[in-house]
C-alpha cells in the first residue's frame, strides 16, 4: 500500500511529498499533504483550527534577513508542506521498487570559471579577512548540467542511489513540490529541539577518503592538522553565541566525535542545552551555520552579498520537520541543506562553497569545490563513484561500518582536542547566577559579533542582570543606568572613524571614561579604548583569527583566543600609558589588556572556548573595573 502510494505521488506532478531516510534507522518515511508559502518563520502554521499540525518546511537563506542581516532575495519561497499522511517504509523495499538506470549530465560544468573563483577567493582573503571583517567565510559556486529525463523519475534514482551508496547521513532525503525539487544526503543536524532540549552539531574538517578507502594512519595525518583543528574550533564557537542565545545554560560541548561517510570523514562537537523558545524562534536565532557562511555571523552575511554573484536559493539553509510532542508544543529536527542536488525544468544544480581562512590557498580553495561536486555527483551515481572497502556489494544491503573512531590512537588524539578548551563550556554549567557581582547590572553594547551572548552568559553566571543592547540602538539612558558597560567586539578597522559604528562605539567608550564610571573593553572596543589613550593601532602581519595564546594579564599567565586582525602596540617594556597599567607582549609590544581607575579591557576573547582561563580573567578585570 505504502510503495503504491509513492507510485501514485511521483506520478501526480502537482503532488507535493518528501521521502526522509534518518540515520540510524532502516524505514523511509513519506510524507505528503498540501503546499503553504509564508513569508516569515513566525508565520508557519503549527497549529491550524486549533489543531497542532506537522509541518515540513524548505527555509531559504534569504531568511536570514529576518535577523537584519543582508542577502540577495531571489524569492525562494519559505515553502511548507502542512502533513496529512506520515508513512513508513522498509528501505530494502524501496531500494527494490526505484530505478537505478542512471542518468546522463549533458553540459555540465560550474557556472563561474576556476580562475575566476581563484581571483573570488584572493580578494576575500585580501580585502575580507586581511582588513578585520571576520576570521573565516564561505564562497560557493555552482556546478550545472542538463538532463533529458522526466525531473521527478530523476530525482527518485538519485535517492535511490543516496540510499544505497552513502552511509552516515543525518537525513537523506527527496523533496518535491511544484517547480522545486531537492535531493540531497546533509551529514549535519543544524538545530534539533526536542522536550525542551537544544542540540547543534557543529561539523568541520573534510577528510577525502584516498583510493582504497579510510585508513587508521592517513586519517590520524589528518587529525594531527593544525589548520583543521582551529577551523572547527572557529565554527564551534559561532554556535555556542547561538546556543547562549536561545538556551538559559548556554550550552555544553561534548566530543570530538568523527563522522564517517562512504567517501568522507568530519570531526564535529555536540552541543547541547535547554530552552523553553517556541521552535520557530529557535531556528530563526539559529539561521545559519557558520559552516556555510562565516564568521561572524553578520558581517559574514554581507561578505556573501559582496563577493558572490548569484542569490543562495536553499543553498545553506534548512529542512525543518516540526512535529506535535506530547507536551502541546512541537519538537524541530532541522538538518543543513548542503550536500543536495537541486532540479528545475531539467537543470541540475549543484552548489558547493570552500571555508576561507588566512592560510587559505586560491588553487586549493577552488580544488576544494572541485571535490565537494564529484563527491555529489558520484553519490547520485551521474559520474563513476569513487570504490571504497565500505561500499555495498549488492548495493542494497547495509554497508559495514568501519569504526576508526574505536581505534585508541584515533579516539586518544581526538580527546586530546579538549586540553586547549575552557572548562566553563565543557563541564555542566546549571543555573546558578550567585557570583561574587550579584545585585549590579550591565549592559553589554553588540558591535555587530555575537560573542556578546558568550560574553552575557558568563557574565550571569558570576551574578550581574544583564542585558544585550545592538550599538545601533542602546541609548545614553541605557549607559548610564547601568552599573558596569562591557562595549563589545566587532568587525572592521578600529581607526575608520567614518564608519558610524565604529563612531558611535568611541562615544560609548569615551562617555564611561568621562563620567568615570565602570567599563570593560573587549576586543575591538580595547583597540578604541588604546586609541583613546594615545597607543597607536596598527593591523597585524598575520591576522590572529582563532589563534590560542598565553600571554600576560597583570601578573598571570592566561589562556586565552584571538580573533583580531588589528591590534594596539607600545614600545617593549613599556607598563604605563598614562592612567592605565598596561599589560603587553614582552617582544612585540601588542596589548594584551590595559586597566584604570574604573576601567579594564582585554584584546582576546575570554568567552571563547579557546580561553581556559577566561572565567577568572573575566571576574578580575570586571572586579577592577568597579573597584
Amino acid at each position: 500500500m505504502t510503495l503504491s502510494r509513492l507510485a501514485e505521488l511521483s506520478g501526480d506532478p502537482t503532488a507535493s511529498f518528501v521521502l526522509i531516510a534518518r540515520d540510524g534507522r532502516d524505514t523511509v518515511e513519506l510524507l505528503s499533504g498540501e503546499v503553504v508559502d509564508v513569508e516569515l518563520l513566525a508565520d508557519i502554521p503549527l497549529t491550524i483550527d486549533g489543531t497542532p499540525r506537522e509541518i515540513f518546511s524548505m527555509v531559504p537563506y534569504r531568511q536570514v534577513r529576518e535577523r537584519g542581516f543582508v542577502a540577495q532575495d531571489d524569492g525562494a519561497p519559505l515553502r511548507c508542506i502542512v502533513v496529512d499522511e506520515h508513512l513508513e517504509m522498509p528501505t530494502s523495499d524501496v531500494l527494490a521498487n526505484l530505478s537505478r538506470t542512471p542518468v546522463a549530465l549533458q553540459n555540465e560544468g560550474f557556472d563561474i570559471p576556476d580562475s575566476k573563483y581563484a581571483a573570488i577567493v584572493e580578494k576575500v582573503i585580501a580585502e575580507e579577512i586581511g582588513q578585520g571583517e571576520g576570521a573565516n567565510f564561505v564562497i560557493r559556486r555552482d556546478f550545472t548540467a542538463d538532463i533529458d529525463t522526466d525531473d521527478r523519475a530523476a530525482a527518485l534514482t538519485w535517492f535511490r542511489a543516496l540510499l544505497a551508496h552513502e552511509r552516515g547521513a543525518y537525513w537523506t532525503f527527496a523533496v518535491f513540490t511544484p517547480g522545486h525539487i531537492a535531493v540531497g544526503a546533509s551529514p549535519e543536524a543544524h538545530v534539533v529541539a526536542r522536550d525542551g532540549i537544544v542540540t547543534m552539531n557543529p561539523i568541520s574538517g573534510t577528510f577525502r577518503h584516498p583510493t582504497g578507502g579510510a585508513t587508521k594512519e592517513t586519517l590520524i595525518d589528518f587529525l594531527a592538522s593544525t589548520k583543521e583543528t582551529e577551523e572547527l574550533f572557529m565554527v564551534v564557537d559561532e554556535e555556542l553565541k547561538m546556543m547562549s542565545a536561545v538556551c538559559s545554560d548556554g550550552g555544553r560541548i561534548t566530543g570530538p566525535h568523527l563522522k564517517e561517510m562512504s567517501r568522507l570523514t568530519h570531526t564535529e562537537y555536540m552541543l547541547r542545552g535547554r530552552s523553553t523558545l517556541d521552535p520557530r524562534d529557535i531556528l530563526r536565532e539559529t539561521m545559519f551555520a557558520p559552516t556555510v557562511t562565516g564568521s561572524p555571523m553578520q558581517n559574514a552575511c554581507a561578505v556573501i552579498r559582496r563577493h558572490e554573484k548569484k542569490p543562495r536559493g536553499y543553498y545553506s539553509g534548512v529542512a525543518a520537520l516540526f512535529t506535535p510532542n506530547a507536551h502541546g508544543g512541537h519538537d524541530l529536527d532541522a538538518p543543513i541543506l548542503i550536500r543536495t542536488v537541486y532540479l528545475e525544468d531539467g537543470t541540475l544544480r549543484v552548489p558547493v562553497g570552500a571555508t576561507l581562512v588566512r592560510h587559505s590557498s586560491p588553487l586549493g580553495e577552488v580544488s576544494e569545490t572541485h571535490g565537494k561536486a564529484a563527491g555529489v555527483l558520484g553519490a547520485i551515481g551521474a559520474i563513476e563513484r569513487d570504490s571504497t572497502p565500505n561500499a555495498r556489494a549488492d548495493a542494497d544491503a547495509p554497508a559495514e561500518e568501519r569504526a576508526l573512531a574505536d581505534d585508541p590512537d584515533v579516539a586518544e588524539l581526538l580527546a586530546s582536542r579538549n586540553s586547549r578548551l575552557a572548562d566553563f563550556w565543557l563541564n555542566p554549567q546549571g543555573e546558578d547566577f550567585t557570583g561574587p557581582f550579584a545585585g549590579r547590572s550591565a549592559v553589554v553594547v553588540d558591535a555587530e559579533d555575537r560573542f556578546t551572548t558568550m560574553l552575557a552568559h558568563q557574565l550571569r553566571h558570576l551574578g550581574l542582570e544583564v542585558t544585550i543592547a545592538p550599538w545601533s540602538e542602546v541609548t545614553d539612558d541605557d549607559l548610564d543606568s547601568a552599573d558596569i558597560v562591557v562595549a563589545g567586539p566587532g568587525p572592521g578597522d578600529p581607526r575608520d572613524a567614518s564608519d558610524k559604528r565604529i563612531a558611535r562605539m568611541r562615544k560609548i567608550v569615551a562617555r564611561r571614561l568621562d563620567a568615570e564610571a565602570p567599563l570593560l573593553a573587549v576586543c575591538l572596543s580595547h583597540q578604541i579604548l588604546s586609541d583613546r589613550l594615545g597607543i597607536p593601532l596598527m593591523p597585524l602581519d598575520a591576522p590572529h583569527q582563532g589563534l590560542q595564546k598565553l600571554v600576560p594579564i597583570f601578573g598571570e599567565e592566561a589562556s586565552i583566543g584571538f580573533y583580531n586582525t588589528f591590534t594596539a602596540r607600545v614600545t617593549s617594556g613599556t607598563t604605563q600609558q598614562g592612567a592605565a597599567e598596561v599589560s603587553a607582549d614582552s617582544e612585540t609590544g601588542d596589548v594584551y589588556a590595559l586597566r584604570g581607575a574604573h576601567f579594564a579591557s582585554v584584546q582576546g576573547h575570554l568567552e571563547s572556548i579557546l580561553s581556559r582561563d577566561g572565567i577568572h580573567t573575566l571576574e578580575r578585570l570586571v572586579g577592577h573595573a568597579f573597584a
